[in-house]
């Protein structure tokens, strides 16, 4: 277990490696340059030239990368160019988007167990048809045109829910009620999209032979597939769950900035605008960072769920 621990963690270190310096070279080699966006377009060549200077963006790009990769090693994410720290900057915008993902996956797996287990325990019939209907509707719908939907529905016919902006954790009520909306919009289209995977798994489950025999012994399908098929089921559904929580960081970008929440997605969006680029690139990487610790976390969780991957792994 450890020897197997130690490589999936090399893995982990190199991809994080090859991200930084991707992402690194990608942001270095766009047109554009941030002294003369910070400066404006009546800005002086000189002026640009000394302001280029003074933030460090006339250096090779190795120095520069070198200078940038120290910083993250000893997790001094130093200053924006606007003279602004960026560590308490992401500090401050997780607080909105770290709980906004946590609902919306709360949310989706409501909405996916019942539409998946539902659809595989009535397939072939009516219900089955029905929920499998509302699953693809869900898939098909935008995620930001949800957003906007659940707004004018809830925010502007029926006042339940503010329609944007957040008020911050001092106000824990008004907080958690603002990031209702959010959270049914992200959850909505990832659940529906899991409830196919459930489905799907859960199926191959009931026409499996050990199931058969489950169910010759007198026990129900659903209690045959709760006793003995659903630890089976769950190994590709855990799969599947790590893909969509990197699916769920990237629909936040688009959800904070529909209902104006002040979280990672907002905050790098307007690092892009105005050519940022350290708070961009240590916003990627963070979240490059996290997509990797989670496939990590899924391939061990294999180990918990699938005594055959223990096996292969002692070999």
């Amino acid at each position: 277990m450890i020897s197997y621990l130690a490589r999936r963690v090399a893995i982990v270190l190199v991809s994080l490696f090859g991200a930084s310096v991707a992402v690194f070279a990608v942001l270095g080699i766009l047109p554009g340059s941030p002294a003369q966006v910070m400066l404006g377009t009546q800005a002086t060549p000189k002026a640009v030239r000394q302001l280029s200077a003074q933030l460090g963006t006339n250096k090779p790009l190795w120095v520069q990368y070198l200078h940038w990769a120290h910083g993250l090693l000893v997790a001094r994410l130093g200053e924006s160019y606007f003279q602004q720290p960026i560590g308490p900057q992401i500090a401050r915008a997780l607080t909105v988007t770290g709980p906004l993902i946590l609902f919306a996956l709360v949310v989706g797996a409501l909405v996916a167990l019942p539409l998946g287990l539902g659809g595989a325990l009535h397939n072939g019939k009516a219900v089955g048809t029905l929920l499998g209907g509302l699953s693809q509707i869900g898939i098909a719908v935008p995620t930001f045109v949800g957003g906007i939907l659940l707004i004018i529905v809830f925010a502007v016919a029926l006042p339940v829910f503010p329609s944007s902006g957040f008020p911050g954790w001092s106000q824990p009520g008004q907080a958690l009620r603002s990031l209702v909306l959010p959270a049914i919009t992200l959850g909505l289209v990832e659940g529906a999209i899991l409830s196919r995977y459930v489905r799907a798994s859960v199926l191959d489950q009931l026409h499996s032979d050990y199931l058969r025999t489950a169910r010759s012994k007198g026990l129900s399908r659903a209690r045959a597939l709760w006793r003995h098929g659903m630890r089976n089921a769950m190994v590709p559904l855990v799969t599947v769950l790590g893909l969509e929580l990197a699916a769920l960081i990237v629909g936040a970008i688009i959800v904070e900035n529909v209902f104006s929440l002040p979280g990672v997605g907002q905050l790098l969006l307007n690092a892009v605008d105005n050519r940022d680029l350290l708070v961009v690139q240590d916003i990627v990487i963070l979240v490059a960072a996290v997509v990797l610790v989670v496939n990590l976390l899924v391939d061990l969780s294999y180990r918990l769920l699938d005594p055959r991957v223990r096996e292969e792994g002692q070999r």
